[in-house]
């Protein structure tokens, strides 16, 4: 039986190796380090190709449990046969319930936003017993930092180089996910640890699709200083940029209320958004920016508890 997670234990646990190879900083791999220690190694990953591909060199990888490699669009539809696979298995008794093993999609926001979402809704409308983990970084980080579905706006990316930055918005995949009515969903971040732990460990006791959206900062297509990873995620929190709530019971819930600083504080230390400030500051997107955040909050007042 799996043992309630102590947050204390973050630094000392081992399911994932504190060594595992990716840019300095990533804030992906903070948030995966507790979500899988808290999962523990009876964990199957179906890894859709991005970022944390580069984690894999067969027959290796830093997690302690099993790894699928799919394509960026179908990560789902292997998470449903490694499902049935068990099922069977266990049925037929070829395998003793003991050796049943969670089934985890991760993916980056290239996938879960865009090529891989119509697999997502699909195994969410079959009720599919898994996990599903999105490190959003905003971009196709691994080929370059081109725009996503994910991208903000005003952000500046590799296709988006000129110019006041990316004139779109990024697509709520949030609302995306819980119109599809899964069990539990919720946004997270490494940054606030003890929220995550809660809200994994919420999702372990319940069967069905349990979605997870967690911020992942990006030193390298973000442009700032691998140390600053903590601080800018929780500056994303503050300023009300990236909500921390939960869908359950087809309820939404925000589990921390922000202070609501300015968005400009989160946005100054990013080097994506440095066009913002100089050498002219460009009033009318930062008030674009504000006034979507501020927008948000009061359109939600009714999820707050």
């Amino acid at each position: 039986m799996t043992q309630p997670f102590n947050i204390k234990d973050i630094a000392t646990a081992t399911v994932m190796s504190p060594g595992t190879s990716a840019c300095a900083g990533c804030g992906a791999i903070e948030s995966l380090k507790i979500i899988f220690n808290i999962l523990g190694e009876n964990t199957v990953i179906v890894n859709a190709a991005g970022c944390m591909t580069m984690l894999s060199i067969w027959p290796f990888t830093p997690f302690g449990g099993s790894w699928l490699y799919t394509s960026m669009a179908s990560a789902p539809a292997g998470a449903q046969g490694i499902r049935n696979a068990l099922d069977i298995l266990i049925k037929r008794k070829k395998i003793s319930s003991a050796m049943d093993m969670k089934v985890v999609v991760l993916a980056g926001d290239g996938s879960a936003y865009g090529m891989g979402l119509s697999a997502a809704s699909a195994a969410m409308d079959r009720g599919l017993d898994f996990y599903y983990i999105c490190y959003d970084n905003e971009g196709y980080g691994n080929t370059g930092h081109q725009e996503s579905s994910a991208t903000p706006h005003g952000a500046r990316t590799a296709t988006g180089m000129h110019g006041s930055g990316y004139t779109g918005n990024k697509k709520d995949l949030f609302a995306i996910w819980t119109a599809n009515r899964p069990v539990y969903a919720a946004t997270v971040t490494a940054a606030e640890p003890a929220d995550l732990a809660h809200k994994v460990e919420k999702s372990m006791k319940l069967k069905g699709p349990k979605m997870f959206l967690t911020l992942a900062p990006c030193p390298t297509n973000w442009h700032f200083e691998p140390c600053e990873t903590v601080n800018i995620a929780k500056l994303a929190v503050k300023t009300g940029i990236w909500p921390l709530k939960e869908y359950f019971e087809e309820r939404i819930i925000h589990t921390k209320i922000p202070e609501r600083i300015p968005v400009e504080e989160y946005l100054k230390t990013q080097g994506r958004y440095a066009h913002l400030f100089s050498p002219h500051r460009n009033e009318k997107v930062i008030a674009e920016i504000q006034d979507a955040v501020d927008s948000y909050w009061q359109n939600t007042r009714q999820h707050i508890k």
